[in-house]
């Protein structure tokens, strides 16, 4: 006889019903995924239709009285619902989405997922031609409609908590006000500090590689950290990304860039970060209401953790360096490992967010917030955000955009609506080295692992204490469970100022 408690009814039909909003979900994911890939520009309206009826069968689904009932009959089995059972959690989490989407009326769902779907063409070809203009009623009516869809919230703290929340449940704007307070002033000073001294030569990287020769590097590396190619792929887009059609595929996508032979390499790292984490998520969650991720914070702690603290690091370099330089000798032969470390750490203020150094990333994340704050508030019009954003680059990095391309319009995220996305950059940034603290303390050896090219220790970490649990618990209950503390800035801060303190001499 099996110890294994048996399955309620109801409980097998919120499973079930989860099974099928999960095939919907990836459905839907899979032509984003095609739109970004290979979909020509022609299909575009079309897949905004097909896109809207996906979103209506999701929502009728969600939203049925007959899931209120079967939700409150749940509940009143289950008992609390924050209790560490996965039976408990996954009323807890289906709740929560059906009580928001409940809020939402269809017809602004389905005019928000045709809107976005025309956006991203519009965002691609004003990027193109570096013209906001192209791409401006498109944002105004995206910033319009979340505006609509956050006061269906009301009572809150501030008009963008419901739009965060969606990103990072749980989490309110003060909080990350709060945190960024704390953490600009010192990524600040320790800026200044850095601006004083003698920056290491970085033009080796600022060229151009054999785009076939790259792609080999980005497969090699990430095999050896763990990304299973069986239940994954690596394709070509504008903007790279993660997406996922099940436990079974998850896809990363990246570029290459004509005067950057870093790019690639970093942003492939960052994407497999993402899919390892997808790809360790318990298999009995498999189209069950725990099947998601903690949360986008969560999420991007894994990918900058595999991009920075693993991929920037000299026990790194030291053991893959060597075949980077027999890969490209007419560029790398003559430059020593140790200035080739230096250089790829150089801090430089960067136009573009995804190509910025660990030391810069954040002040980037803080600008959006306060436009998208702003926009949400009312105190900034989309009308004028190319001179916002200039001004806020000068004013945060002391650079100025010399295009919309370069300024504005370099991230596709408005073009999907995901207005509160932005903050998960950053929180993730801080969650990675509070995790990578907790690992080295448990496993002081892992530095002379990853000098020796072996990563199983840290993606096996991350698969006990992270990946695992899928979306069982929210963020910062997940960051007590593995670090003992909520996400806080301090051991990022200490983080910089010892690597930037010893490349810099400060």
């Amino acid at each position: 006889m099996s110890d294994k408690p048996q399955t309620s009814e109801k409980m097998q039909e919120l499973i079930n019903l989860a099974a099928e909003l999960d095939d919907l979900s990836h459905i839907n994911a899979l032509m984003g995924w095609d739109q970004q890939v290979y979909m020509p520009r022609g299909g575009s309206e079309e897949r905004g239709t097909q896109s809207a009826l996906i979103g209506r069968l999701m929502h009728e689904k969600l939203t049925s009285e007959k899931v209120g009932k079967l939700l409150a009959d749940l509940e009143a089995e289950v008992g609390d619902l924050n209790a560490d059972t996965d039976e408990a959690r996954a009323v807890k989490v289906f709740k929560k989405a059906y009580e928001k989407q409940t809020k939402v009326p269809w017809p602004l769902l389905m005019e928000f997922i045709k809107v976005t779907t025309g956006a991203h063409e519009a965002w691609v070809e004003a990027r193109t031609k570096s013209d906001f203009s192209i791409f401006q009623p498109y944002l105004q009516k995206i910033v319009d409609l979340r505006i609509e869809y956050a006061k269906l919230f009301q009572p809150y703290d501030h008009i963008y908590d419901a739009l965060l929340d969606d990103y990072e449940p749980g989490m309110k704007t003060a909080d990350v006000k709060k945190i960024f307070d704390e953490l600009r002033p010192q990524q600040v000073e320790l800026l200044k500090a850095i601006a004083e001294k003698e920056p290491p030569d970085n033009s080796f990287i600022k060229t151009h590689y054999k785009t076939e020769y790259q792609e080999l590097l980005g497969r090699y590396v990430i095999t050896r950290f763990g990304f299973d190619w069986n239940r994954g792929r690596l394709d070509l887009t504008a903007h790279p990304f993660t997406t996922e059609f099940g436990q079974g595929d998850v896809r990363i996508t990246t570029r290459y860039l004509d005067d950057d032979g870093g790019s690639a390499l970093f942003s492939t790292m960052h994407e497999a970060g993402h899919a390892m984490y997808g790809q360790g998520i318990a298999a009995k969650y498999n189209r069950h209401p725990l099947s998601g991720a903690a949360s986008l914070a969560i999420h991007e702690s894994q990918s900058r953790l595999w991009e920075n603290l693993v991929g920037r690091s000299k026990e790194f370099w030291s053991f893959f360096y060597p075949s980077v330089q027999m890969l490209f000798p007419e560029i790398l032969g003559n430059v020593s490992m140790n200035d080739f470390y230096r250089g790829i750490n150089k801090v430089e203020p960067s136009m573009i967010r995804v190509e910025a150094d660990e030391a810069t990333y954040n002040m980037h994340i803080m600008l959006r917030l306060e436009i998208e704050m702003g926009l949400m508030e009312g105190g900034m019009q989309v009308a004028d955000l190319p001179e916002i954003w200039n001004s806020k680059m000068q004013e945060y990095l002391g650079i100025t955009p010399k295009n919309d391309a370069e300024g504005v319009l370099q991230d596709v995220h408005w073009s999907g609506g995901m207005i509160g996305y932005f903050p998960t950059y950053a929180l993730g940034n801080l969650a990675s080295v509070q995790l990578w603290d907790k690992l080295l303390e448990e496993n002081p050896n892992v530095h002379d692992e990853i000098a020796q090219g072996k990563f199983d220790t840290i993606l096996g970490w991350m698969r006990e204490h992270i990946h695992q649990y899928g979306a069982k618990y929210e963020p910062q209950e997940l960051m007590l469970r593995a670090t003992g503390s909520k996400i806080t800035p301090e051991p990022y801060i200490n983080y910089l100022k010892t690597k930037y303190g010893e490349i810099y001499d400060l």
